[in-house]
């Protein structure tokens, strides 16, 4: 037998979390065709893997990769981490559906992802499809539709409920993107509009996902609707729409952010194994990070942020509005009212606006301009909207490792595949070292996790909740989505400030059968798909 590629010699983990097997990986037409030892073909191509581990590529459960992969499709940042899928449109961004006139209010929402701006020559997700396939794009897509993106596409940015009418539209429309292959649908339930949705409007959207057999991935609100206690009301919403609708559940990026409340994860996470124990389908990511990052408009009071970025500014350009906005929203963050650390709160990007600099904490900037820092987050969104973004240290190692530890949790980076070279600009490391990062800290450090577990953690367990049957397993037959690393060696080197730094380790990476990095340098090759679900 003939195959196009050979990795021998290799230890191989396939994705399950069982323990590994010495085998050799052959591969043909973008498939395994071998996982055996001693493979006695011949290959056109092969790799030495003595000493190395070879694993399923990494599937990133959460990530906001839509438009970086079409503004540069070699996806550095991912590649060089052994991640081969994203799944992106997560936290209600998505570029699509489009609706042409309400395009002002798609960009608006897109650039809250943190990317520069893009044309969208394109209305829903085939359109998508095809334009990221012929820009070409290193790695997998594995496509989510953002609730933000469907409700703008229908209603545009009104903070009230959808009418029966536009309710069974964006039902219709959610439908169309499904049938077009999007793998399931997610909220931002603290970004408008989708925090406008009340729980009646999310059952009725989750009722056509489990048709489907569709996923609801949920970042959830930062309030209760529902009178229970403030701490886990949001998580309740989401197994309450597992309940209701019967879908199945992705708790987006699990987190303690409340100072007085550290230290609590252990008690947060039992709520999901009761859910479990109920037979409910519902799962958990997060990131290995203590630090959190997004647009500076998602921490300002619901009222200066209704109607979207346009009327913001109109609304804050009334110096008697700027004052009340100012003293409402030194009382703190989030409906929690979560106390402000302002020199825990640093600039990741802001074009320079008023002066500021990227890497400087709030207090800093503030201090330096003569302002309070208050009214700086103010000047910042008012001439920046959603494009400025900030990194957060409001979270504990401690409770992030509960999270990643705990058996229904997988691992998803809330970055994006972008380039090294990003300027002035301090994007959070996650984007660059999040896979390495468990793999280097949190196995071979920590010991938190055994190899096999962490691996099924960014790949075989990911795959399931995605019911992405053809990747993120070795085995004859699946794509050859492949990652080569030393065990060793792997570890992230992205820093909050040095964020955009190859990770160490990564020797190979297989997309599509095709190599995207080999010996550690990325190859140019383009062999990505946005995939279909099945």
């Amino acid at each position: 037998m003939e195959a196009d590629l050979l990795i021998r010699n290799a230890t191989v983990f396939d994705g399950t979390g069982t323990p590994p097997i010495q085998a050799d990986l052959a591969v043909q037409a973008g498939r395994i065709v071998a996982v055996e030892a001693g493979w006695r073909g011949r290959a056109a191509q092969e790799l030495d893997a003595s000493g190395l581990i070879a694993a399923p590529g990494f599937l990133d459960i959460h990530t906001h990769s839509d438009m970086s992969l079409l503004l540069d499709g070699r996806a550095q940042s991912k590649i060089t981490q052994g991640v081969t899928t994203d799944v992106t449109g997560n936290c209600g961004f998505s570029p699509f559906p489009i609706n042409p006139q309400h395009m002002a209010l798609h960009l608006d929402l897109l650039a809250g992802i943190g990317d520069d701006a893009a044309a969208l020559t394109w209305h829903d997700l085939d359109g998508y499809r095809a334009a990221a396939q012929a820009r070409g794009i290193a790695m997998n897509v594995a496509p989510l539709v953002g609730h933000g993106a469907l409700r703008i596409a229908v209603m545009g940015v009104r903070s009230e409920a959808a009418t029966p009418e536009e309710l069974e539209a964006m039902r219709q429309l959610l439908g169309r993107m499904l049938d077009q292959g999007a793998f399931g649908m997610t909220t931002g339930l603290t970004y408008v509009p989708s925090r406008y949705a009340p729980t009646s409007e999310l059952v009725a959207l989750c009722e056509v996902l489990a048709e489907r057999q569709r996923l609801y991935a949920t970042h959830a609100r930062d309030r209760d609707l529902q009178g229970q206690d403030h701490r886990y009301g949001p998580l309740f919403e989401a197994l309450h729409l597992c309940r209701a609708a019967g879908v199945r559940v992705q708790y987006s990026h699990a987190a303690i952010n409340t100072p007085s409340e550290w230290g609590t994860a252990a008690e947060w996470t039992r709520r999901f194994d009761s859910a479990a124990e109920q037979g409910l389908d519902a799962g958990f990511d997060v990131y290995p990070y203590d630090a959190s990052s997004s647009a500076l408009t998602q921490y300002l009071p619901p009222w200066v942020v209704e109607g979207g970025v346009a009327v913001l500014r109109e609304r804050l350009s009334d110096p008697a509005v700027m004052q009340r906005a100012e003293q409402d929203l030194e009382q703190g963050w989030s409906a929690h009212r979560i106390p402000w650390l302002w020199d825990r709160v640093v600039l990741a990007r802001s074009d320079g606006l008023l002066g500021t600099v990227e890497g400087e904490n709030l207090q800093e900037a503030a201090t330096r301009l003569g302002l309070t820092p208050a009214r700086l987050v103010l000047d910042l969104c008012r001439e920046g909207g959603n494009r400025v973004m900030v990194v957060l240290f409001y979270r504990t190692e401690q409770d992030m490792r509960t999270f990643l530890t705990h058996p229904r949790s997988v691992m998803g980076s809330d970055g994006s595949a972008l380039c090294f070279d990003q300027g002035s600009r301090r994007p959070h490391p996650r984007n660059f070292g999040a896979s390495v990062r468990v793999l280097g800290r949190f196995v071979r450090e920590l010991g938190d996790l055994d190899l096999a577990t962490a691996i099924a953690k960014m790949s075989g367990r990911v795959a399931e909740r995605l019911r992405l049957h053809d990747r993120g397993r070795i085995a004859v037959g699946l794509a050859a989505d492949i990652v080569v690393f030393d065990p060793e060696e792997v570890a992230d080197r992205a820093t909050y400030l040095a964020p955009a730094r190859q990770a160490a380790g990564i020797r190979h990476v297989l997309v599509n059968g095709e190599a995207v990095l080999l010996d550690g340098s990325m190859t140019g090759a383009r062999p990505g798909q946005v995939l279909r679900a099945p």
